[in-house]
């Protein structure tokens, strides 16, 4: 069973579920906009990527992050997908975070942009 996210109950009052792919990208997102020291007795899961946007920006700071979420994934859910690229964009109090990645469950290829609003 893959468990919907954000959590949610069915029109049958049971938890939600989701497709294996969507799964995977709910992981993702998850594990991308959630920052270092929000989960209990995990205090090292997560980018740091909304922090961006309180940053100045840069070419070196767009590198670190970069390289930081690319980690992020690799340790969280490198058992999951194998990352083919990732880029970050900063527009005003949002972030854009396109991400081309293989699930390596069935080896197809995604393409995907997520968004989150920071204010």
């Amino acid at each position: 069973m893959n468990i919907d996210y954000p959590f949610a109950f069915d029109r049958r009052g049971r938890v939600a579920e989701t497709p294996r792919d969507d799964h995977v990208r709910d992981m993702i997102e998850q594990l991308l906009f959630t920052g270092p020291g929000e989960r209990v007795n995990r205090p090292d899961f997560g980018s740091g990527l909304q922090q961006l946007v309180f940053a100045p920006n840069s070419m070196e700071l767009a590198a670190a992050l970069q390289f930081t979420m690319q980690a992020s994934l690799q340790r969280w859910l490198g058992d999951v997908i194998s990352v083919n690229a990732l880029s970050v964009d900063v527009r005003d109090a949002t972030l854009d975070v396109a991400l081309s990645y293989t699930i390596l469950a069935t080896g197809e290829v995604r393409n995907d942009t997520l968004s989150r609003s920071v204010s």
